[in-house]
This record gives structure tokens, C-alpha cells and sequence, in this order.
């Protein structure tokens, strides 16, 4: 993987953002608290004094700074980020965090509320910080995304064709096809044959898949998985991505239509609101139907 490559998005999702802050906090807190009785130059300190408050202040501001760091992460989910800028963006928090320590540093001791050792200078004080900031917040970001990279990759979400499957079932029709979902502990969740499928919409680290019924009423499935998943696993059928949200079956448009803010596209159930094509999706929708230019305005 390059490092002008994009990142994954599972990385920049809530529950993986969430779960990184809070073992993060976790993994931080421990390495503190571990770490005091052998620092000989870090002023934290344990117990009932004002010194001890002074390091809880610290600590709680620096989550702080880590959470609102997330949160503006997940708010520009929409905009592309390498994994080179991701990088640099969690050594941004690392620095940041480091310079809040030097303030803390010189506050204290300036009031007497902490002793720092005497001639120690302010870049040696950010020096000695970055060994304890890179153990307690890059390490915890190492391993947080080593752990979701690796149940994306347990993610399993098929297209089934249930012809080579034996079945003491009736004997489907050679054409009908019928997908098959998996939630991220890949048990199976949903099977539904496609002709049924209308379109499958993100709703961020879940998904809900709307179909019809035997009965022809339109139902909603929701389960815990990635879009991106489910558009890789569906390469080359009549499922395809037209917008951040939204992966519609194209056998089931009844209209391509151009509006003021780009194409929208109208399914055969009036049920269904219109979907938009975002920009990024535009040509590859458009390539679906060409030359069949009647149905759009």
C-alpha cells in the first residue's frame, strides 16, 4: 500500500474511532501509572496532593484534545485522506499533546505545584515527552488498527448462485440469483434473490438492504457491515455504487432523471424516494444506460 494511497474507511468510521480513543485512554492510563515509580524525569505523581491533580488535569485534557482530534476526523469522513496525511495527522496529536505537557511543565513549576529538575530546559522537557507520548498514543493506534483491519477482513459478503448449490429445494429458475450477507462475525444474516433487491443503503458501520417480499411489500434489513464491502463483493452484477450511500440495482431503475443538483435515480416501486448520483458515481451510472437516452431529461 502506498502512501499516497487512501486510507480504508474503516478506519475513519465511529465504532472503529470510538473503540481507538477509548483503548487509547486505556493503554495510556496503564503506561502512567506503570511507568511513574521508574520515570526520573516525568513530574507525574499518584496519591492525594495537588501535584496528583495537577497530572489528572493533564491526563483528562489530553483526552480531550485526542477526542475532538477524532471527531473532526470522522466530521471530513467525505474528503480523502492518504494514508501519508493520516499518518502525519496522528503525530499532529502526538506533538500537540507534547506541547501541552511543556506548558503543563512550566505552569507547575512556576507555582510550585511540581519540581522539574534544575537547568532542565524547555526542548528537553518536549524531547523527554515525545518517548512517553509516542508509547501511550502511537503504539495504542498501532494496535487498534491492526485489530479493525483485521475484522474488515473477516467481513464476507457474497454473491451466491444457488444453481451449484444441491438442495432437496425446488430447482430455481436458471437465471434467478440470489445474494447472500454476512455481518462482521460472518454469520449469515440475510438471502434475498436479487430480482427482489431494490437498493442497499449505508448508515455508518451498518447497512440496510430494502426488497420486496413474497408478497410484493417493500421490507428493510439492517445489519452491521461496510458499503465498500458490499460493492467490491458485487463487482460486475446489476449492483452498483451511485453515491456515498447508496448501492441500487440498476435492473430495477425505471428512470435516470437529470434535476439541478445532477441525476437522480427513480426505482419501479413508488415506495422509494429517489436516489441521488453523486458526482464521483456519475459516468460510471450514465455508462449503464447508454444509449438508452429516452429516460433522461
Amino acid at each position: 500500500m502506498s502512501l499516497k494511497d487512501e486510507i480504508p474507511s474503516y478506519l475513519r468510521s465511529k465504532y472503529q474511532l470510538i473503540g481507538t480513543v477509548t483503548f487509547t485512554a486505556f493503554f495510556s492510563l496503564v503506561f502512567m501509572l506503570v511507568s511513574i515509580p521508574f520515570s526520573h524525569n516525568a513530574w507525574f505523581e499518584l496519591g492525594g496532593s495537588l501535584a496528583f491533580a495537577f497530572t489528572a488535569a493533564f491526563f483528562l485534557i489530553g483526552l480531550v484534545v485526542i477526542i475532538i482530534s477524532k471527531r473532526v476526523m470522522y466530521a471530513t469522513r467525505s474528503m480523502k485522506l492518504t494514508l501519508l496525511q493520516y499518518g502525519l495527522w496522528n503525530l499532529t496529536e502526538m506533538v500537540v499533546i507534547c506541547l501541552l505537557y511543556v506548558i503543563f511543565s512550566q505552569l507547575g513549576d512556576r507555582f510550585g505545584i511540581i519540581r522539574l529538575h534544575e537547568g532542565e530546559r524547555i526542548g528537553e522537557i518536549f524531547l523527554n515527552s515525545l518517548v512517553y507520548a509516542f508509547m501511550s498514543l502511537i503504539i495504542p493506534e498501532i494496535i487498534a488498527g491492526m485489530y479493525f483491519a483485521i475484522i474488515d477482513k473477516n467481513n464476507t459478503i457474497r454473491l451466491m448462485n444457488y444453481r451449484n448449490i444441491v438442495s432437496d429445494e425446488p430447482v430455481a429458475p436458471a437465471e434467478e440469483k440470489k445474494i447472500t450477507l454476512f455481518d462482521n462475525s460472518g454469520v449469515m444474516k440475510l438471502s434475498v434473490s436479487l430480482s427482489n433487491l431494490y437498493f442497499i443503503e449505508s448508515d455508518d458501520n451498518y447497512i440496510i438492504v430494502w426488497y420486496t417480499d413474497s408478497e410484493g411489500e417493500l421490507k428493510k434489513y439492517m445489519l452491521r457491515c461496510r458499503l465498500k464491502t458490499v460493492e467490491e463483493s458485487f463487482s460486475g452484477s446489476s449492483l452498483a455504487r451511485c453515491h456515498r450511500k447508496y448501492i441500487v440495482n440498476l435492473d430495477k431503475v425505471k428512470v435516470l432523471r437529470k434535476e439541478k443538483d445532477g441525476y437522480v435515480i427513480v426505482l419501479e416501486n413508488d415506495a422509494i424516494k429517489p436516489i441521488p448520483v453523486s458526482k464521483t458515481y456519475s459516468d460510471s451510472i450514465l455508462g449503464h444506460f447508454n444509449p438508452a437516452v429516452e429516460n433522461l431529461s
